[in-house]
């Protein structure tokens, strides 16, 4: 599997990645509806982790109690 992700990142066009997950973010800092923004994320080849990072850097992660 790790082989294939470094194949992808590898073969993508990463600049296309990086406008898409960038649209992504500021899209994510208003109110609009995400899903279309996701989608061209997905068709540029971003993977979920990096789609991911985008909504952990805007809303932030749940931390549930500890107790």
């Amino acid at each position: 599997m790790k082989g294939r992700m470094k194949r992808l990142r590898k073969e993508r066009d990463n600049r296309k990645v990086q406008q898409a997950l960038s649209t992504l973010q500021h899209m994510a800092e208003g109110d609009e509806n995400l899903v279309p923004f996701v989608t061209e994320a997905v068709k540029a080849y971003a993977t979920i982790g990096e789609i991911c990072d985008v909504f952990r850097h805007v809303f932030g992660e749940y931390r549930g109690l500890t107790l």
